[in-house]
């Protein structure tokens, strides 16, 4: 057994013990087969910027954040999978798809009670993430194509490659280069390099100004003029 099969049973037993969850190890084999060797057709979507990581210990960290969220409109963690160079992480899988999909795709639904749940459903993870999670979590990249969608409609927060922790939910933190979806990050987060929890506050604001709307923020938030095309 290697050193790093005995590291990953080792993660896995602390992530159980720690938050009570359930979490595998899965073999590569399993995931390729599963995915029926990564074919496109069975691809659910891609991150803008994806999940990068230095090496195999920020991974493990990594994992251990995300295993130790737990709340209804966060997607949950199954497990993951380390082979050769691949770092893979395996989540629930979400059948109604994306936020995207539903504000913006072809049969888009307009359902006024179903998109109030939706808005109710992401104030009420990103209030967990700020105020309620192990530590302060800034997600850093909160837009609808990381909103997804379970079998009766609920909203689950996805994709925390780019989430960082915070010392509280009132701290500012700096960051080199402001990384994330223009359309949804904060003046303040762009122009300074500043992020809070009021960075995904205002990525929130335009999602529920989105929700309502039906129309995209992408393409229509001028940085310069802080103006809004939604409200047409």
């Amino acid at each position: 057994e290697s050193l790093l099969q005995r590291e990953l049973v080792t993660l896995k037993k602390e992530i159980v013990n720690e938050s009570d969850s359930r979490f595998s190890l899965f073999r590569f084999s399993k995931i390729r087969s599963a995915t029926n060797n990564f074919s496109d057709k069975n691809k659910l979507g891609e991150g803008g910027f994806g999940i990068v990581y230095k090496g195999f210990r920020e991974f493990m960290n990594e994992i251990k954040l995300i295993a130790s969220l737990q709340h209804k409109n966060l997607v949950r963690l199954l497990g993951c999978c380390i082979k050769s160079k691949e770092r893979i992480l395996v989540y629930e899988y979400m059948p109604n798809g994306s936020l995207e999909e539903f504000i913006f795709g072809v049969r888009a639904k307009k359902s006024w009670p179903v998109r109030r749940g939706i808005i109710e459903g992401i104030s009420e993870g990103l209030l967990y993430l700020h105020d309620y999670a192990h530590e302060c979590i800034v997600h850093r990249d909160m837009k609808p194509s990381n909103i997804l969608l379970d079998h009766e409609m609920n909203p689950k927060i996805s994709d925390f490659g780019i989430a960082r922790i915070c010392l509280s939910s009132v701290t500012e933190s700096n960051t080199t280069t402001a990384i994330g979806t223009f359309g949804y990050i904060a003046p303040e987060y762009y122009s300074q390099n500043v992020y809070s929890t009021r960075s995904d506050v205002f990525s929130f604001g335009i999602l529920v100004l989105e929700i309502i709307s039906g129309k995209s923020a992408v393409g229509s938030y001028q940085l310069s003029g802080r103006s809004y095309e939604l409200r047409k």
